[in-house]
């Protein structure tokens, strides 16, 4: 009998065991960098001409590994592998399946420490947002698993006399896994597993600045015991197998989670049928955020500036659900914003490797000129209060920067910028709030700090977006307790870690027998 779901939990750094722990497994990462890693398809393991060095980027200098890259011949290979192994795969008992997820799990939960680490290095997470990521990619791999082994028995339909009808699940066919480098296991992790678990067979094209944990997670996938040509490693570039994959008469979906731009692409691309392509593609497709903190003239003070701030600067901002806009009633404006600026000033950053520092560096340099650009804009548009520098000599470090007085319509106000900048607009009554945190063109997440009743209540209806917090900050989602994804051009609103996210991996079947 399977156990209860139960989220992981978080580990502890204020206990000094955790922190040793922890060190340990950095250490020894630390000496398993430069390492290559080859393309998998079919099971096989294949090295390309083409290689890519997956850089620290806090440390420039230093490579965390070095990937096989695949061209459109070694996309059309790893396309008729899936193929081949769809045929048996769907029909493996969805017992199978799970049992295979929850080797997984307790594989990754084993080397807990270790998978975090290698999320410091590569993607410049700090050790709490690094072990975060980690938690939650054991989450998905536990809790899919649960939520197919109730799938398996379908759904309820009536019967008449001399009838009986069935109705159950079937999975899709080959999808297209595109992930992102901000959770670069977690959400790579549970986009995959969400797929395998339901029957469908993969082919996994990671973010080009994070593919080495991708190559980690398909190693403990092949350990549990997932059968060759399930799951295929395909790292390579959007313009040269994305596009391929995505129009592929063969693919049946795609499932992808990046900027606005990119979904959009491939919402459009996927939406053309191709000759030979026998069905309507289906996208999930998880888009990015404009995401909003309101403080209420009603509220704890102290509570609205923790979580703008933490909100907005997790991560360095590299979260779709980055509270990067606090917009504020005009009677605690100056309050919040100035206890907002102490908080900021007093956070720590450098090198994720260092327990103690809260933010780390951004991805990339194309990042780094992508977020100074903004806080250049943000000059001409709003006053600047703290932050506005960055360093990148040894990494891509931007200091947490805010911006005062920044209108509603402002580019920093409208435009995601996914970096450490934080706009504040004051509103002189809830209505202007609620009318301002409905103005972008988004709709991921939102929080409301507030203690009117009446407000919250309001903002339970009025707040569009995917995601809304009540008095506490707007990200940090846990998979089965807040279901996450969005409206509008935040994307599909495919609630990760819901009910029903599996279903979209899925088609109905009705089978109806007279006798």
């Amino acid at each position: 009998m399977v156990t209860a779901y139960k989220h992981e939990p978080f580990t502890d750094f204020t206990e000094e065991k955790n922190k040793q722990a922890f060190q340990q497994a950095l250490d020894y990462v630390n000496t398993q960098l430069g390492n290559e890693y080859p393309l998998v398809i079919a099971g096989q393991k294949i090295v390309s001409p083409k290689k890519v060095q997956s850089i620290n980027p806090s440390k420039k200098s230093e490579v965390v590994g070095t990937v096989s890259m695949a061209d459109q011949d070694l996309a059309e290979q790893a396309m008729q592998a899936a193929l081949e192994a769809f045929k048996s795969w769907k029909t493996t008992e969805a017992s199978y399946r799970a049992n295979i997820l929850f080797r997984a799990a307790a594989i990754i939960r084993r080397r807990k420490h270790e998978f975090s680490s290698w999320l410091v290095k590569e993607a410049g997470k700090p050790w709490k947002e690094a072990d975060a990521d980690t938690a939650e990619a054991i989450d998905f791999l536990e809790y899919y698993a649960r939520q197919m082994l109730k799938l398996n028995h379908g759904a309820p339909v009536n019967s008449r006399p001399g009838e009986q009808n069935v109705f159950h699940y079937i999975p899709l066919g080959v999808g297209i896994v595109i992930a992102p480098f901000n959770f670069p296991l977690a959400i790579m992790a549970g986009t995959v597993v969400a797929a395998l678990v339901t029957g469908n067979t993969v082919l996994l094209k990671p973010a080009e600045t994070t593919p080495v944990i991708a190559a980690k997670f398909v190693e403990v996938m092949e350990e549990a015991g997932l059968p060759a040509g399930v799951l295929n490693f395909i790292p390579g570039s959007g313009a040269e197998i994305g596009d391929y994959l995505v129009e592929h008469p063969k693919t049946r979906f795609v499932s992808f989670t990046g900027s606005r731009a990119v979904g959009c692409r491939i919402y459009e691309r996927a939406a053309k049928v191709q000759k030979g392509q026998i069905w309507l593609k289906r996208v999930i497709a998880e888009m990015g955020g404009k995401d909003t903190v309101l403080v209420d003239r009603e509220a704890d003070l102290d509570l609205a500036a923790s979580s703008i701030v933490h909100s907005a600067f997790g991560f360095s901002g590299q979260k779709c659900s980055a509270g990067s806009r606090a917009v504020v009633h005009q009677d605690v404006y100056d309050e919040v914003l100035e206890k907002a600026v102490n908080l900021t000033k007093a956070l720590t950053m450098g090198s994720p490797e260092q327990a103690e520092t809260y933010m780390g560096p951004v991805i990339d340099e194309k990042a780094y000129n992508k977020i100074m650009g903004y806080i250049e804009i943000g000059k001409t548009e709003g006053r600047l209060v703290t932050g506005g520098t960055g360093k990148n000599d040894e990494g891509y470090f931007i200091d947490p920067t805010i911006f005062a007085d920044v209108k509603k319509n402002d580019r920093l106000m409208q435009e995601e910028i996914f970096g450490p900048v934080l706009a504040f607009c004051k509103a002189e009554d809830f209505d202007r709030m609620i009318e301002i945190a409905n103005n972008t063109e988004y709709g991921l997440t939102g929080a409301l700090i507030s203690s009117n009743r009446d407000h919250i209540a309001r903002a339970r209806k009025e707040f569009h977006v995917g995601n809304l917090y009540i008095n506490r900050g707007c990200t940090g989602a846990i998979v089965g307790y807040q279901p996450f994804g969005g409206f509008n051009m935040s994307g599909t609103d495919s609630k990760a870690g819901s009910p029903d996210y599996l279903l979209l991996h899925l088609q109905g079947q009705t089978t109806s027998e007279a006798f």
